[in-house]
Parts: structure tokens; sequence; C-alpha cells
């Protein structure tokens, strides 16, 4: 049976574990995971037969902003409706409700599956309060 739960720090050894089946956030360890649930304003998990099987962590404002982060499915799980129903649980998540919506960053491959759900791609350029349009950058400061 499927379900759908806020995750807490008790949670953290089998996030983890999920984090450990992908290269991508190899870094992380129990403790560091256990810290970030602690100070993640919301986090997602879903369950299958007691087993975590997809996350999804979200820092918010709780007015304007909400940026959802760590979106991960077991690997062995991936096309069986998980991603779909922790992205329902986010979107319908009573602590988001006064939002105007919530944003992410994918890689491209991801795209599709997030445009599936809902999402829509934010193009680069918007309307500057001057008047005209100019192009968003990313920019990324990295502590040394």
């Amino acid at each position: 049976m499927t379900t759908t739960r806020d995750l807490t720090p008790d949670d953290a050894p089998e996030l983890t574990a999920l984090y450990e089946e992908y290269e991508w956030w190899a870094d992380r360890d129990e403790a560091t995971v256990r810290e970030a649930l602690a100070d993640t304003e919301v986090a997602v998990g879903v369950e299958d037969d007691g087993d975590l099987v997809a996350s999804a962590r979200v820092l918010t404002d709780y007015r304007y902003y909400a940026t959802v982060y760590d979106v991960i499915v077991a690997a062995d799980r991936r096309g069986e409706g998980f991603g779909e129903e922790l992205v329902d649980a986010l979107v319908e998540h009573p602590d988001l409700q006064a939002l105007p919506g919530l944003s992410l960053l994918c890689r491209e491959g991801l795209v599709p599956f997030y445009e599936s759900v809902g999402f829509e791609l934010f193009g680069p350029e918007f309307e500057v309060p001057e008047g005209g349009e100019e192009e968003l950058v990313r920019m990324v400061y990295k502590h040394e």
C-alpha cells in the first residue's frame, strides 16, 4: 500500500539510503541529512509497503517563494507513478497552499516529466519594472 507523509529527522537513515542510490548525492551522510530534514520547512516522502521510495524537500518563506529540492525516486521504482504521487503531495500540502506556486531546477532530461505533472518552463527573459525585458542569469557562490 502506498502512502505519503511528512518526513522528520528520524527518517534520515532511510532517506540517506535512497540518496546513496545516485552518485549525484554521494557526499550525503546520515548526520547531515538529519540536520537538513530538521531545517527544512516541508519534506514529503512516499512509502510503498513501509519502504521510502520517493522524497522531496521544499524551502519556503510561506508568502512568495517555495523551491523544491532533492526530488528522488528509488532507482528500481522509477516509472511506477511514485514521482507523480510525490508532486501531487507537494502541490496539495497544506503548508504550501497560500503560495502562488512552486519552482524547481531540474536536469533537461527531466523536463518532460515535470511538464506532465503541471510545471511549466520559466523562460530566462522577464519584464523589468523600468520597462523592457532582461534575461535571468543563475549564479552560484561557493565557499572555499
